[in-house]
């Protein structure tokens, strides 16, 4: 197994980094594990601050030892198909229920120091990479590969080291799985027309590549998802997700045209790629003059009840070759400000903590939905396992001491680097369509009220680009 001294930034190692910098490179060598959501150090933060009785910290590791995935006594249930959407059976909670008692396990162990956890941790995944072949189903077939990917690929990295993990298998399984059908999405959206999806979709496959791409070493994985992420022709590319930028330091999510809920999953999905980045030393959360803090802060605003603009916007959806129709998004959706989800505290942590930024809404998000949960706290359903959670605990951090300007770091990582030390869819009458046949192309087909939806196919322009029209207004009422 591979073990490594420093970061990579899309393939090559840091060596050395300063406040607000991205680090100085040497080409070649591993990428820091553990690497993904968390690092050595925030691993070692946890459980120091846990044993100390630090606040949020405990408040935050007593949700997660309350959890019921996290507990020693888990059994793996694995299965040889998991089919989400469609197919017999239908069995894909099977698998999103056992990801997140692996993680869970894996990330109690660390904190607590105890050893059975882990133990649980890797008897579970080592179950699933000896059975599972192959995902099936409808169009969430690529949404099963890209959530249940990264998640898996975090898990595993917390235990990578573990005596009794199945290594080379787990990665061939991640490989073999999970990676083409992520890959094979951003590539051809289900040969669909490139924005025939919103953005939660290929931001969950994005998600996928890039955790399977460190996870694996694969530098070629993680240097495409960085590029996706910054230059992707599909919605789920930043300048896409968040394509109108306003004077006011707000950036509208084009997703709060749809609903509140899938809104919320890809600004949680869009952090997890910013913080696995930037744990290998890639700034993808300074990109575009903290585009994404701009989105985030928006989307935060609005889900507390704040009044947000919106610029109408149409965009093209069908198959290519086949069927075709339009879709306008005209205002931002009504939310509920109850509706929370486990995905604040990992990026307002970053934007004020780390870079010492102001961020006002994600901060008082990031509050209310304090201490944040984990899969199985947020309702039976997929939508509540769509993040891994259990942000107040893993992403609570001091000040950095020169006054928040903190760059990506390289990571000292000890021989034992591993040992242990849906969102639900709100109705959004802005939304109007028009064309016809070949709805099965980007219906979900899970049939959830509170998880996953059917999309039936909403996507933009040729080319990617998105028609505005600006208003003079302030769109939605934020109720």
């Amino acid at each position: 197994m591979l073990k490594a001294t420093g970061v990579a930034a899309t393939g090559v190692a840091a060596v050395a980094a300063g406040p607000g910098t991205a680090p100085a490179v040497a080409a070649s060598a591993p990428y820091a594990h553990p690497g993904l959501l968390h690092t050595r150090a925030d691993l070692e933060r946890m459980a120091a601050k846990v044993k100390a009785g630090a606040e949020p910290y405990t408040a935050g590791f007593a949700e997660l030892t309350a959890n019921r995935h996290a507990q020693s006594g888990w059994r793996a249930n694995p299965q040889a198909i998991v089919y989400r959407g469609s197919g017999s059976p239908e069995n894909y909670r099977i698998l999103y229920n056992d990801v997140h008692a692996a993680y869970q396990n894996a990330l109690r162990s660390h904190v607590s120091g105890d050893s059975a956890h882990a133990d649980t941790a890797v008897a579970i995944l080592n179950a699933w990479s000896a059975k599972l072949t192959r995902l099936e189903g409808s169009a969430d077939r690529f949404l099963a590969a890209g959530l249940y990917g990264y998640q898996f690929a975090n898990a595993a990295e917390l235990v990578r080291d573990h005596q009794d993990f199945a290594l080379e298998r787990f990665q061939a399984m991640l490989l073999d799985v999970f990676a083409p059908l992520s890959e094979s999405f951003l590539a051809n959206h289900n040969n669909a027309v490139v924005t025939n999806y919103w953005p939660n979709w290929d931001l969950t496959a994005l998600a996928c590549v890039l955790a399977i791409g460190i996870f694996c070493d694969d530098r070629a994985k993680v240097d495409r998802a960085v590029e996706y992420f910054k230059h992707g022709e599909g919605m789920g590319s930043v300048r896409h997700a968040i394509p109108v930028v306003h004077d006011d330091g707000l950036a509208e999510w084009v997703e709060a045209g749809r609903d509140q809920g899938h809104a919320l999953l890809g600004v949680g999905l869009m952090g997890t790629v910013c913080e696995m980045a930037w744990n290998q030393g890639i700034d993808l959360y300074g990109y575009g003059d903290n585009r994404f803090l701009k989105g985030a802060q928006y989307v935060a605003k609005w889900s507390l009840g704040g009044d947000v603009p919106y610029t109408a916007n149409t965009r093209k959806k069908g198959a290519v070759g086949g069927w075709s129709g339009t879709e306008t998004a005209t205002d931002a959706a009504a939310v509920d400000p109850a509706m929370t989800r486990p995905i604040w505290a990992m990026i307002a942590n970053h934007y004020t903590k780390r870079r010492g930024l102001s961020a006002t809404y994600l901060t008082r998000a990031a509050a209310k939905a304090a201490p944040e949960g984990g899969g199985g706290d947020y309702g039976p359903n997929s939508g509540g396992y769509d993040q891994l959670g259990f942000g107040t605990l893993a992403f609570t951090r001091d000040r950095a001491v020169d006054g928040g300007s903190e760059g990506p770091r390289a990571q000292t990582v000890p021989p034992s680097a591993s040992a242990p030390a849906s969102a639900s869819a709100s109705g959004s009458p802005s939304v109007s369509a028009s064309g016809g046949g070949g709805r099965d192309l980007a219906a979900t087909g899970g049939g959830e009220v509170v998880g996953w939806t059917a999309a039936a196919g909403i996507g933009a322009v040729a080319g990617g680009l998105l028609l505005l029209r600006r208003r003079g207004r302030v769109g939605g009422t934020g109720q």
